[in-house]
């Protein structure tokens, strides 16, 4: 039986539970009929209580220096996404429990504001998220996200979202005054420009044709985006680099970034149950494709190496990018960001000193 509507089709246990338990998300001899199986997939919304939310990035391949995540867990189920492997760390699985128990830092901008009111804080872009998405569907009802642009809009803090969802739209008259002050990038996430695939691998994210409307909007307001095409799947996407590139071009985007797949920790066998369950008929031709970029493994942990990976595939790959953003990118560039206005406004009391 087939999950429809989730990434994940199987739940491995969590190497921090005290108890090994089946992999199978449900008793399928309990599910008599899809709404008692809807019932049992139901997301949760479970509240956390941080005591800090921006994070400091280590790591030679990211380019900020700072992230931060109102949401853990991700409802959009995503079946590559590094981020399952945060979901243990709080007793959960990578697999089914990412996508459907969503951990919620309701304090998130008051935690900003106090970051950014701090007389240590120098201003610098943050990396908004830089692990699960900031406008999956909990967003709707908790507004973190919002929230959080009003916080940097506040303090003129300048930040770089990054989403696979429309919903950003919603923002549009705070991204707008962000950009005329050039405190902010959008990236919007691209994967494949194949509806179908989307549906199965990235099963809750926007339509690709809504993403593509994304971009024409944002870019229309005046909004600098660019696009991620990660991940990069050897013998799944990799034929669509150069279309892809030129149809996002021809949307308003002012460039084009990517990552090459990396299956690490419990990742990898979600991925491969995914893969041939789905696509059973080119399972081994994909995960020899990963390997092959990857020093003969499914995962590299290297920074540097692991978002690229290494090899004649790799390079293959790097060529075709390079060629897209000749093609269809020359002479354009994001904007740089304008650190000046922060300390305008900060608190008053904290510029006496």
């Amino acid at each position: 039986m087939y999950l429809k509507g989730r990434g994940a089709q199987i739940n491995p246990t969590s190497k921090y539970e005290k108890f090994v338990r089946d992999e199978q998300p449900l008793d399928w001899a309990l599910v008599a009929d899809e709404r008692e199986e809807s019932v049992a997939l139901k997301t949760e919304y479970l509240e956390t209580h941080p005591k800090t939310i921006l994070n400091k990035v280590i790591g030679g391949d990211i380019p900020l220096e700072w992230s931060m995540n109102p949401y853990q867990g991700c409802e959009h189920g995503c079946i590559y996404c590094y981020a399952r492997n945060t979901h243990p760390y709080w007793g959960y699985s990578a697999g089914l429990d990412f996508e459907r128990k969503i951990l919620i830092k309701r304090n998130a901008a008051a935690l900003l504001e106090e970051a950014l009111q701090k007389k240590s804080w120098t201003a610098a872009p943050v990396m908004f998220a830089g692990n699960t998405d900031i406008y999956q569907p909990a967003e709707r009802k908790f507004g973190l996200t919002r929230a959080c642009l009003e916080v940097f809009w506040k303090y003129r803090n300048p930040v770089s979202l990054i989403t696979k969802n429309s919903l950003i739209l919603r923002d549009l008259d705070l991204l707008t005054r962000l950009a005329e002050a050039s405190l902010v990038h959008v990236a919007i996430s691209v994967t494949t420009l194949d509806d179908s695939l989307r549906q199965i691998l990235e099963p809750r994210t926007s339509a690709i044709a809504v993403r593509l409307r994304t971009i024409e909007r944002l870019s229309a307001a005046g909004i600098p985006v660019f696009v991620m095409m990660a991940p990069v799947i050897p013998g799944l996407n990799d034929h669509e680099i150069l279309p892809l590139a030129k149809k996002v071009a021809a949307c308003g985007a002012r460039g084009i970034g990517y990552t090459i797949v990396r299956l690490n920790g419990d990742v990898g066998p979600i991925f491969e149950d995914w893969l041939r369950k789905n696509k059973p008929d080119r399972a081994d031709r994909v995960l020899n494709g990963i390997r092959e970029v990857h020093n003969g493994t499914l995962s590299d942990s290297r920074p540097g190496v692991r978002m690229r990976g290494e090899g004649r595939l790799a390079e293959i790959i790097r060529d075709q990018f390079r060629l897209a953003r000749e093609r269809f990118f020359a002479n354009q560039k994001m904007p740089e960001y304008n650190l000046s206005l922060h300390e305008l406004h900060k608190s008053p009391q904290l510029r006496l000193f």
